[in-house]
């Protein structure tokens, strides 16, 4: 919803809202909140609300929520009586400034510079997740809802009812879910987005897994995001969609011979820059479990046809052309991993260098170099990385490489390490 700041308190006083969340995204990619009565809003608005940010960053005390007016919306599963809402924040310091480790608004700086090229650029999220039984005290199992497979239809598809349920919440709350569909594992299920500019689309795209895991609550199942829950079944990714112009005109073409020589810079420049940035699309141990496996990609490569690629350049007749990063799973920030993809095919436009789309067309999909096969192998990738220190400010990339070092660390440490991604990731993400 949009509208000015009076416009806004009318419609909270006029609505019967009784509680406001404040919400932001954590270093981990974890949705937060604070929640205030609609009494506070015009000062939330106009100065910010304090919290205690300590337990989030050790060098800071307060910082302060600052409401971002234009994503406000009702959260259609609360009840319709005394509701509540929801804005996505930015951080500020006390003193007002932007806090330095605030990615959603690192990403927005960098879309304005974007702008100031004459660069627009639209990104959309196809997101997978499993559905699982609960035990008799309401704890969530290992038991899928269902032994449904790719596209399958009741009785074989279980997860109907809720998936329904999860579209038509995102669809009360204006997040523009576009499709769904039971995908290849029992009780899994995918959600796809329409594209939106990348600001609005990684908002949808953290808020989208906190209305999946509320809706399946709701239908007593619990919904899991973990890259790889099933050892032996297909593991959950998000695939990431992106069309972009310069100058109004699409760099993107549905065929080689309509592919643009910036569109084929563009992709090469993910594909130069994807090993370096892989442990912010895949951030966990257990992502590395899914990657190369079923139709997990595992090699720096791109495709038209093949569905197993890590680029993939889909049919897409009525629609502006695009491209789909295939590698990401839910676990990551979407905030950080929008800005290194779009940073990535913006160096490799600006080295007019199609290095990487050149030799894709003359080598055998296996004879290009893999993706990183584990957490600390794709950290230290990162660490060693020019690129990733250009772009991603050091507040940001040194939090998220000290978060990293603690996974590895507990990882390490665990006597079972099956039974300390289960406990870890199973029961939180």
């Amino acid at each position: 919803m949009s509208g000015s700041p009076k416009e806004i308190l009318k419609f909270v006083s006029e609505n019967d809202v009784k509680f406001i969340r404040l919400t932001f995204c954590d270093i981990s990619g974890n949705l937060k909140n604070a929640a205030v009565m609609p009494n506070e809003l015009e000062r939330a608005i106009t100065y910010g609300i304090p919290f205690d940010a300590s337990s989030l960053d050790k060098d800071c005390s307060d910082l302060l929520l600052v409401p971002d007016i234009s994503t406000l919306s009702i959260l259609p599963w609360r009840p319709q009586s005394g509701r509540v809402v929801r804005f996505f924040c930015n951080l500020k310091n006390p003193d007002g400034t932007t806090y330095a480790g605030d990615m959603r608004s690192d990403l927005i700086s960098y879309i304005n510079r974007l702008r100031l090229n004459n660069y627009s650029c639209e990104m959309g999220t196809k997101c997978e997740f499993y559905l699982f039984e609960l035990d008799s005290k309401g704890m969530p199992t290992n038991i899928p809802h269902d032994l449904g497979g790719y596209l399958d239809v009741a009785p074989l598809d279980k997860c109907e009812n809720p998936r329904r349920e999860i579209c038509l919440s995102l669809e009360a709350m204006g997040l523009n879910p576009k499709s769904s569909c039971h995908k290849h594992g029992p009780g899994q299920n995918e959600i796809e987005f329409c594209e939106n500019e990348p600001v609005t689309a990684a908002d949808n795209m953290m808020h989208y897994k906190t209305v999946v895991k509320s809706i399946a609550a709701q239908s007593g199942l619990y919904a899991s995001f973990m890259p790889k829950p099933l050892p032996h079944e297909h593991g959950s990714a998000l695939s990431i969609s992106l069309s972009m112009k310069k100058n109004g005109e699409n760099i993107f073409g549905a065929s080689p011979e309509k592919m643009s020589r910036e569109g084929k810079c563009f992709i090469s420049g993910i594909l130069r820059h994807i090993r370096e940035i892989t442990v912010f699309l895949n951030c966990i141990t257990n992502s590395y479990k899914r990657l190369g496996i079923g139709y997990a990609p595992k090699y720096v490569n791109w495709s038209f046809e093949n569905c197993s690629q890590l680029i993939r350049i889909p049919a897409c007749p009525g629609t502006s052309p695009k491209i789909e990063i295939r590698s990401a799973d839910a676990c990551c920030n979407p905030y950080v991993v929008f800005k290194l993809i779009l940073a990535a095919g913006i160096e490799g436009i600006e080295s007019d260098d199609c290095t990487f789309w050149d030799s894709n067309m003359k080598t055998a999909f296996s004879d290009h170099e893999p993706l990183p096969a584990s957490l600390d192998e794709a950290l230290e990738i990162a660490r060693n990385s020019s690129f990733v220190s250009r772009i991603l400010p050091e507040k940001i990339r040194s939090s998220i490489f000290a978060q990293t070092d603690k996974l590895l660390q507990e990882y390490e440490l665990a006597k079972d390490k099956d039974e300390y991604e289960y406990s870890a990731y199973f029961k939180t993400i």
